[in-house]
């Protein structure tokens, strides 16, 4: 056979290995999937496994040693840990995806995890599903004792000159778009469930001045912005806000800060472009388990030592995990022939 028809046959075989239904594991079929869950450390995934009933344990190559295993329901409904941060997050769900163990193409994706909340936008234990997902660590940044005149803060997007240009987004992970039907149908679902609220929670939200830090928890809808620092203070609180607006030209209101999401986000891209799943099943779920940015008087430093002290605020967040994602989980794995073709009308 000629060199050229044989490089061209191997490459077309390629192509059609490449977006194919999954393979199989010696022995076994992929296995069909309704949900998945994504935790990124084992706090976040607890209540899930608590909750969820008769589950199998399949492990997959190339998951965190801590998470070696995907846990799946006889009902089509399983949860991940990923690791905590870009690295993890990107690399586990890389390892599920094209593992040729699971039959995703129909599966919804739900993103669960904890983060730092905006006092403005919510309350310790609030849960906010995005409509955006914004990466504020594709930036340039300049030491805050070497800033240009009249500048507010060090940090502005890639090849630009200016906080308030608009940077190209060459990196491809800048920002996401969730699906608008899948958001509205989960918070139609969330907004009537009640939240765990605890006394030291309560105690400690009623030293801000903002109304919605001082309301009980409750489900939103406001978007997250990923950085692998967790960082903390009114001024980088008030850099998230105006990031998250500029790369969504206005429409994006930040609300709560995570270090993950971008990641799992590109790699979920990266396999529909195999046709491995469908993006328009992503949702993405944040529960507060601290503020952002300290009270008045209260020092950035001051608020991080106080809120680790918190231990209400970590049990009611990712506790509420589970009460504002459930029902959607229940709604898709329950009624299956209405969600198995997409999200209904």
């Amino acid at each position: 056979m000629h060199a050229r028809c044989l490089l061209a046959i191997l490459v077309a075989a390629a192509f059609v290995q490449a977006n194919a239904a999954p393979t199989s594991v010696p022995g076994a079929s992929p296995r069909p999937v309704k949900v998945m869950i994504v935790s990124m450390f084992q706090l976040e995934a607890a209540p899930w496994l608590s909750a969820l009933h008769g589950l199998e344990d399949i492990p997959v190559p190339g998951l965190p040693s801590d998470y070696p295993a995907v846990h799946c329901t006889p009902a089509g409904v399983c949860q991940m840990t990923t690791g905590m941060g870009h690295a993890n997050a990107a690399a586990s769900m890389m390892a599920v995806l094209f593992s040729g163990r699971f039959d995703l193409r129909k599966t919804y994706f739900i993103i669960a995890g904890i983060g730092g909340i905006d006092p403005d936008r919510g309350t310790l234990g609030s849960a906010a599903w995005a409509r955006y997902v914004v990466d504020a660590g594709i930036a340039h940044e300049i030491d805050a004792r070497e800033l240009p005149s009249g500048w507010q803060d060090g940090y502005f997007g890639i090849a630009t000159d200016a906080a308030d240009q608009m940077p190209k987004f060459e990196y491809q992970t800048e920002m996401f778009q969730l699906n608008e039907a899948l958001l509205q149908k989960a918070l139609a679902l969330s907004r009537p469930v009640a939240l765990e609220d605890l006394e030291d929670i309560r105690a400690y939200r009623s030293r801000y001045p903002e109304a919605a830090a001082r309301a009980p928890p409750a489900v939103t809808q406001c978007d997250t912005l990923t950085s692998d620092t967790w960082w903390a203070g009114s001024r980088l609180g008030e850099h998230a806000r105006h990031w998250t607006l500029l790369l969504t030209h206005g429409a994006g209101h930040y609300c709560i800060s995570q270090q993950e999401d971008s990641a799992t986000l590109n790699a979920l891209t990266r396999a529909s472009r195999a046709a491995l799943v469908d993006l328009t099943r992503v949702a993405v779920l944040r529960t507060a388990s601290d503020f952002d940015r300290p009270y008045p008087k209260q020092s950035a430093f001051e608020s991080l030592r106080a809120q680790r002290a918190l231990s209400g605020a970590i049990r009611a967040s990712t506790d509420n995990l589970l009460r504002a994602a459930m029902p959607l989980v229940d709604e898709i794995s329950a009624h299956w022939d209405r969600w198995a073709d997409g999200v209904p009308q």
